[in-house]
């Protein structure tokens, strides 16, 4: 792959998945999603009476990650924390679904693995070009 097509590579995937953390992040802030999600879900396993905090926050930090991603600045630290914040939810959330998110199960794994690989790809693209522009 030429150096072009490798940049272009790399803007593709940080815009797909600023796309995918805002899609997932804003539409919550506007129906209650955010909010649910702090008090039927976390506040019930051991974070009252943080859970809406932490929510928000877990959401904040997706726009945050989004932006940073869009503006390819500070990219090792948006994927860590996006990352972070996959495993974390497939630890507490969807682990015990199984792999997939529909067809053999449902709220799976497979969605944020994809997103895992996608961000760890980014990392590993972006640490590429930095090299090729110091020589």
């Amino acid at each position: 792959m030429n150096i072009n097509n490798s940049k272009v590579a790399y803007a593709i995937l940080r815009y797909a998945i600023a796309i995918i953390l805002l899609s997932h992040s804003v539409f919550g802030m506007f129906d209650g999603g955010i909010n649910d999600f702090g008090n039927l879900y976390l506040n019930k396993v051991g974070f009252a009476p943080f859970g809406v905090a932490i929510a928000w926050s877990i959401k904040l930090s997706h726009v945050f990650c989004a932006i940073l991603l869009v503006l390819n600045k500070y990219i090792r630290l948006a994927c860590f924390a996006s990352i972070f914040v996959l495993i974390t939810g497939i630890i507490m959330v969807h682990f015990k679904e199984g792999w997939f998110v529909v067809g053999g199960g449902r709220n799976g794994v497979e969605y944020n693995f994809v997103l895992i690989c996608v961000l760890t790809a980014i990392v590993f693209l972006n640490n590429a070009s930095r090299q090729e522009s110091k020589q």
